[in-house]
């Protein structure tokens, strides 16, 4: 039916073989599926705002949002629209650059470790700890920087990671940490479109970076890195959603879809006052009464 989408069509199926390409990132639900699916995300972003209150107020769970994708996937663009009827206060993004030296002097998770959300709070990590078995395996060379001791190279050392990855997202969860991850699915052929459009539009040019071009050339060793990386990451307390991004709309409106159920399914309740407190609010009301 248009409009609608099962969630499970799109995750890597924990502990099952999982091939990238089987996931069509032009998917669109259907001719009449825009129309019903702006709509719907409308709903959900009242529906996320809702959510949000409880969950902000109950300070029981933290939800983790972990964004991975090529460059021009539109990561940028859903923070801005899915999360835009959320309360800042308790909604923070994080754009993950280049490591500082101090960053580099710790273990490749120190300095994601540092911003995850505390209760009560959602965390939306715009590339995360996943560029470390994605970019750094596209440029080895960059290891280097990382001091790392002898011998801790090849796939030896992602296969490590991959399984520290997985122990620090258990680790969350049995804590209290909700953990959602979406890779956005993008072709190559969409990837060369927009960064067209970049180059033909003045007012895009400042979204553009030869870095793009360069990584662009690394292609299939991304597709590479990110087909066993969701494999092996893709666990029953954090498991990957393969999102299609070749329509912007798509991926804002499937997101938006799975943040609102994901968040309502917590069921989250405001703490219940003391009987103090239930008796100074009776006092208070009937003072405001009385004026």
């Amino acid at each position: 039916m248009a409009g609608t989408f099962r969630a499970k069509q799109f995750l890597a199926k924990p502990g099952k073989k999982f091939r990238l390409h089987d996931f069509d990132p032009a998917w669109d639900g259907g001719k009449e599926t825009k129309a019903e699916a702006e709509k719907e995300m409308a709903i959900n972003l009242e529906r996320l705002s809702a959510a949000q209150d409880l969950f902000w107020a109950s300070e029981r769970y933290a939800l983790l949002v972990v964004l991975q994708a090529m460059d021009t996937a539109g990561k940028d663009g859903l923070i801005k629209h899915v999360m835009s009827g959320m309360n800042p206060q308790s909604c923070h993004a994080f754009p993950f650059r280049q490591p500082t030296e101090e960053d580099l002097s710790h273990d490749f998770l120190w300095r994601y470790e540092k911003k995850m959300p505390a209760r009560g709070r959602i965390g939306i990590f715009n590339r995360s700890y996943y560029e470390e078995v994605l970019v750094v395996r596209v440029h080895p060379e960059w290891l280097e920087r990382q001091h790392l001791p002898p011998n801790h190279r090849g796939m030896k050392l992602w296969k490590q990671r991959y399984a520290e990855i997985n122990a620090f997202e258990n680790h969350l969860v049995r804590n209290g940490t909700v953990i959602l991850k979406f890779y956005l699915n993008l072709s190559q052929e969409e990837q060369r479109r927009r960064l067209l459009a970049r180059l033909e539009d003045p007012n895009k040019h400042w979204k553009f970076s030869e870095a793009d071009l360069a990584e662009r050339k690394h292609w299939d060793e991304y597709m590479e890195a990110y087909q066993d990386a969701i494999e092996a990451t893709s666990t029953e307390d954090a498991p990957w959603h393969i999102i299609p991004a070749d329509h912007k709309w798509v991926s804002r409106w499937m997101v938006s879809e799975i943040l609102a159920k994901t968040m309502e399914s917590l069921h989250p309740k405001p703490p219940k006052p003391p009987k103090s407190k239930l008796e100074a609010l009776e006092e208070a009301r009937k003072e405001l009464e009385e004026e």
